[in-house]
Parts: structure tokens; sequence; C-alpha cells
């Protein structure tokens, strides 16, 4: 035993030093909005970056330069954090040359003549709706639109549109157009002072156009599509660029610079540094978002006075009536749930691997919890990018400390007494389930030559950060939690198990279970919506003030519904509780897949067959997380309820 508990102390010690080493490197990549500006005088230069090419018919992410666009003389890639790889993100420096508060105007990039090979590339993904992703000091590059219907305000979409399809007047043949020029607009806020200044928009509006020029192509050469000195600029795409083989490409930029005075958003204010994000997250759907609120509220209330009718009102007089029986006979008539008292705390059938959900959904419970905390303070603002994706992952390698202690704890209430195997389990089942759908997903990313795709060196600190850290954090937990003494049960279990009655139809376990999953996924399903938007549209999410207040609605839902059904089950004189108690919440994992594929089916404009398979693999994933989280809250719940209510009767 000594021999053990040094083993296992000696791997705490290694563990506890690699997470104090990863915590340092996140502290390091995390960015609180409003504590690190960057001042730029007149003349400074400005660097912009590119970032992945991103479609929301495909889904699948690539490089920039996997494009024949031009480059700088040397690329630099910049991906700073886990959750950036992950992402498929792919930061690297542009062969734009921008200088604070200094226009610039039918700047000439490079000139591109396509062959066979590179026109084909841009058609596959102009005709996939690919769009260009830009960062300046920190900010993407929106594309403001009009939103319409005579409304002066405009919608922010995330980079550029790669090229556009379209038909010449008079034909009907499809062609492709290439945007290969871009005016961007950089706004400021000027501080008067200092006369210093720092950036707090980067817009782009994309034009295509076939540039002229007069004689042979030299350096030097001037365009007569678009030369400053005869004040002649691109302002609409009346000639548009083609993308065919053998066809020259001319890519050119204007940069403008405006204070951010003439920057109105809100109330006719001047926006500020620290208030820059404002136009990226500006919300349009409050009223949704409350009405979410609202509704969720009302299926609280609605099971609150069940429960609350169940406890004070039926319980009470059920309690009190069996605490009040005085003769032999009248013990004899015992009648709903006190008649399964000797069988009600009986282990139940797979007993280890209920242990095993239990532990897995604590450690996915405790991540979600300190996630969401964190991105309230504003840790995991999208400034961070990678930042939340980053946190989650090393959350979840820290809670495994929970889960394995969740587990060995639930084990030897089960009179269980090998801990190790019960923390194996712990420590390898769901992560198993979830690696083995990811590797297939990350092969079929590969074999599409996304930048989505997870390089081998990354591969390599994800199996780190789950054999290195998070399978000793659950041994060390398994082996505090089987060391404490053994949760006693309030009543003793008879050694004959008791034949339980035939059941009612509305109390049959499969109608019961799913019934039971309606109403924790009525509380969040409006929420849902906006996150899957977030995911996988290519928008900005950061209402997790919302969220947090839906993420406590389904909590307490999930413990309600199990408690009433729960009580519904033993009054009928049906004891197996401890498996239907986490299926009856963790059910809501079924109506959250079946309003993924939903979703799919009305939102998305996906048609290829590995898109859709990234897609349904990914919320398979989640939905499976969503069903250890909500089955772990209703088997708690449905636990603290069966010991209470047994715990306050005489029985002999």
């Amino acid at each position: 035993m000594d021999m053990e508990l040094r083993r296992i102390s000696e791997t705490s010690r290694s563990a506890i030093v690699l997470i104090l080493l990863l915590c340092v490197h996140v502290a390091h990549s995390f960015y609180l909005p409003g504590v690190a500006p960057q001042d730029f005088e007149k003349g400074d230069e400005l660097k912009v970056k590119v970032n992945k090419l991103t479609s929301i018919k495909t889904q699948l992410p690539y490089s920039y330069y996997s494009l024949p666009f031009c480059q700088p003389k040397k690329i630099v890639d910049s991906t700073e954090n886990l959750g950036e790889v992950l992402r498929g993100d792919r930061i690297e420096n542009a062969p734009y040359s921008f200088k604070m508060r200094e226009a610039q105007m039918c700047n000439v990039l490079c000139r591109v003549t396509l062959d066979e090979k590179t026109a084909k590339a841009f058609k596959e993904k102009i005709d996939d709706e690919y769009r260009v992703n830009m960062i300046l000091d920190n900010l993407p590059l929106v594309n403001p639109v009009d939103r319409g219907l005579g409304s002066p305000d405009v919608v922010y979409q995330i980079g550029y549109h790669v090229g556009l399809k379209g038909q010449y007047a008079g034909s009907k043949e499809q062609k492709f157009f290439m945007h290969n020029h871009l005016a961007f607009t950089v706004r400021y806020h000027r501080d008067v002072q200092t006369d210093s200044a720092r950036i707090v928009g980067f817009e782009v509006k994309p034009y295509s156009i076939k540039h002229e020029y007069d004689g042979k192509w030299s350096e030097k050469t001037r365009l007569t599509t678009c030369d400053p000195h005869t004040k002649r600029l691109v302002v609409s795409s009346l000639t548009p660029q083609e993308v065919e083989p053998k066809k020259e490409i001319i890519f050119t930029y204007d940069v403008d610079f405006q204070a951010s005075s003439f920057y109105i958003l809100i109330n006719n204010l001047e926006v500020k540094w620290a208030s820059r994000w404002d136009a990226y997250l500006l919300m349009n759907d409050n009223q949704i978002h409350w009405f979410s609120i609202v509704n969720s509220l009302m299926i609280v209330l609605f099971l609150s006075g069940m429960v609350a009718m169940i406890m004070l009102r039926t319980l009470y007089r059920d309690i009190s009536r069996y605490n009040e029986l005085e003769t032999q006979e009248e013990a004899q008539e015992e009648t709903g749930w006190k008649l399964v008292h000797g069988d009600v705390f009986r282990i139940p059938t797979n007993s280890d691997l209920l242990c095993v959900y239990v532990g897995t959904g604590v450690q996915c419970l405790g991540m979600v919890f300190v996630t969401m905390i964190f991105a309230m303070l504003g840790f995991l603002s999208p400034s961070n990018r990678g930042g939340l994706m980053t946190a989650m992952l090393l959350l979840w390698v820290f809670m495994g400390l929970f889960a394995g202690y969740a587990s060995s704890r639930l084990y030897k209430m089960f009179k269980g007494t090998e801990w190790k195997r019960i923390a194996f389990r712990t420590a390898f089942l769901f992560p198993a389930v979830v690696s083995s759908i990811f590797f297939v997903l990350n092969a079929l990313i590969w074999g599409q030559k996304s930048s989505g795709a997870v390089p081998f060196g990354t591969m390599f600190a994800l199996i780190f950060l789950w054999f290195g850290i998070s399978v000793p954090l659950v041994f060390v937990g398994a082996y505090l939690g089987f060391k404490k003494p053994a949760v006693d049960d309030p009543v003793k279990t008879n050694k004959i198990p008791r034949q339980i009655p035939e059941q009612a139809w509305y109390m049959n376990p499969v109608f019961s279970i799913l019934i039971g999953g309606i109403l924790p996924f009525g509380a969040v399903f409006i929420e849902l919506f906006f996150i899957l938007t977030s995911i996988w549209l290519n928008q900005f999410y950061y209402i997790f003030g919302f969220l947090f207040l839906v993420f406590v609605i389904l909590i307490v839902t999930c413990a309600e519904i199990t408690v009433v059904l729960c009580y519904f089950q033993l009054c009928s004189e049906d004891y197996l509780w401890w498996w239907r108690s986490y299926l009856t919440s963790g059910s809501s994992a079924l109506y959250l897949f079946l309003y993924a594929a939903f979703y799919f089916h009305t939102k998305l404009q996906i048609t290829k067959l590995v898109s859709a398979m990234l897609y349904f693999g990914y919320m398979l994933i989640a939905s499976c997380a969503f069903f250890v989280l909500t089955g772990t809250i209703g088997f708690y719940a449905c636990l603290w309820f069966t010991r209470l209510i047994y715990s306050s009767v005489k029985i002999d």
C-alpha cells in the first residue's frame, strides 16, 4: 500500500509541474479586452495578416496561400495556441503594406497568369463560396453590407468572397469572376494630446475589375483602369475580371483611413478602442434571447411547482402517515414508495459502467461551468482566437481529478473493491470514443488537403495531454475518493429482490425516459440555435451571460424532471431507478442530435459528403458530451431525493 501511495504521489507531482507549465503558456495566450491597446504614430507600419479561407458550404478551411494569391518574400506562420490549430486557423503575414493614416490608392500587388490548375482551383473556391479572412491589430476584416428594406443599418460579414459567379448580358453561360481589387478602410481613434491613434475598425469592399495598361508589363507600369494621378479609381465591378486559363489577373488595393468620429454605430457616439468589438458583437436578437430565457423559466416554474407539491404535500403526508403507524396490521398494509424500501438501494446491473458515466459527467460538468465563468469574465472573448477551445480542452484534462473522485466514491458505495479498474475505465472510455470519432474525421479532412487537419505535432500534444496529465489525475482522484469511508444507505437492503408488479403503459421505461428528455431540451433549444449558427455559419458568439442563465435553468430542469419521474416510479413499486434516473435527463441528448439533423437540412447548404460527415461527426461528439452531462445531473438529483425520503421515515 505504501508503494502504491508513493507511486501515486510521484505521478501527481509530475502532473502538477506539467499543469503549471501549461497554465503559464495559456496565461500568456489570454487576451483581456481593454488591457493591451497598441498606439500607432502617423506613418507607422501596420502588419496585416491573412487567415484561413472559410466556407459555410463545405466547412473545410484552407490556408490563404493554398490559392495562387500574391505572396510576400517570406511566409511566416504566427499561429499562437492549440485552439487556433484545432480550429484550422493558419495566420500568416500578408503582402499588403499599410502606413498609419497615410492613404494609398491603386497599389499594385502582383500580376498572375492563370494556367489550367490555378484556374480550376479558383473556380472551385468561388463555386463553394469561400471567404478570405484577414486580421489587423487583432481585429478581423469585415465586409459591411446594407441590411436592405430601407434600413440605414449595415450587417458586418466576416471576410470577403474570393469571387462571384455571374453571366454576361445576353448570355446564359455561367462565368466565374475574381475579386482582384480590395478597397480597405482602417478606422482609428486619435488621442488629441499625443496625436497617436488606435485602430478601431478594419473593413473592405471587394471589386472585380479587368485591369488594363498600355505597352508591355513592368514594375513601373501605370494602370489605365486605376490611376490616382488621373483620379480614376475603382468604385464598381462593371468590367469584371474573368477566371479562365491563360487569363491575366492584376491584384490591386486601396487603403483609406477614417477617424472614428465618422464611424457612427450606436447613439451617434464615436468608437473608442475599448468598445471596438461592439460592431462585431452587436446583438440584433435580444428579444429572441429574452424569449428563450422566459420560455425556459416557465418550464422551470412548472417543474418546481410539481416538485414542491410532491415534497411539501404528498411526501409530507406520506412520511407522517408512515411514522404514525401503530399496529402490525397497519405496517403490513404499506403502499406506495415505502413498500420498496428494502430494494431501493440494491446495487444496479452494470454498476461499474454507471460509475464511469457519472465520473465522466462530473468531468464534463466541471469543464462547462468553469469555462462559462471565465467567458463571462472576458478571458475568452473573440479577440482571443482559439482561447475558448484551448480553455475547454485544458479544463477537461484538469477535471479528470474530479472524474476519478466521483466514480470511485460511487463505486465504493456499490461495495466495489478494485478502484484501479474503475479509474482506468473512467480515464479511457469516453475519451477513447471521442478520439476515435475525431481521428476518423481528421483523416477525412486530411484527404481533402484542408488546413483544418490537425498536424502530427498537435496530435502528439493532444495524446500527451490525455496520457500524460488526464489519466494520472483520474487515478489520483480515484485514489482519494476510494480512501474515504463508504456512504451508508439510509435503509437496509433485503437479501431477496422483490418482484416488480406489472406497470402501466405510461410507466414503461422507454416511454418515461423519452418523455423525461423533452423538457430539458425545451429549456435550451432556442439558445442552441444561436450556438449552432455561430459554429457552422462563421459568426461570433459572445452572449455568455444568456448562456450561463440557460445552463443554470438546464441544471434545475434536469434535476426536477428526474425527481418527479423517479417519485412516480417508486410509487408504482418499481425500484430500478439508478440507470433510469441517468437516462431520463440524458435522453435530452437524443433530441439535441435530432435537432442538429433538422438544422442541417433547413439552415445549412452543405452538399458534399465529407462536409456532411464532418457536421454529423462533430454533433455526435457534442451529443455524447451533453448526454453524460445531463445524465449525471439527473442521477445525483435522484440519489439525493431517494436518500432524503427514505431517511425521513421509521422503518423496522
